[in-house]
């Protein structure tokens, strides 16, 4: 499985579904329905869209929106912005700030929840468990992040306000 199909079995799971959690269980089981080479391809995949996500200004962006964000709330983060399709991710990367404009970003503003999506980084371990009984591999994937720019000081308010004015204003806490 290419990146081009992971997303496409992405869209289609996205598809009607209700929430994202609804996202998950349905990629999960397109994943499941597939070959067991395939399942394990699509865990690089996914690792590598993290690889790719893993940047200063979208982890700020997360900061904003969950009112602080640990390592492992980073990947959650990205977890539930891959549940969102392609195009939301990809923008995303591309410009943080973009964030603003989803309705789901302006719900959880108002609400004040977190977004993230843990789940969503189980789906090929959990198609693999399905379809075969049997644990991914411990050694099918690689995950190298790239050095971060830390030029960014996520608990500086105008700095925040600069770099990320859209969002700033959603959240103003």
């Amino acid at each position: 499985m290419d990146t081009a199909h992971f997303w496409q079995l992405v869209e289609q799971a996205r598809e009607g579904a209700g929430d994202d959690q609804e996202v998950v269980s349905r990629a999960t089981a397109l994943l499941a329905a597939r070959m067991p080479a395939d399942i394990v391809t699509a865990q690089q995949v996914l690792w590598d869209l993290m690889a790719a996500s893993y940047r200063a200004p979208l982890w700020a962006a997360a900061y904003l929106i969950n009112g602080g964000c640990s390592d492992d709330a980073f990947e959650y983060f990205r977890g539930w912005l891959m549940a969102q399709g392609r195009a939301v991710f990809e923008r995303a990367v591309l410009d943080p700030d973009s964030l603003a404009d989803l309705p789901a970003i302006r719900e959880a503003a108002a609400e004040e929840l977190d977004i993230d999506c843990e789940e969503m980084l189980s789906i090929a371990y959990c198609a693999h468990l399905t379809a075969t009984g049997e644990q991914l591999p411990p050694d099918c994937f690689t995950i190298r992040y790239p050095g971060l720019d830390l030029d960014w000081d996520f608990d500086d308010r105008t700095e925040m306000t600069r770099r990320l004015p859209r969002l700033a204003a959603l959240y103003p806490r």
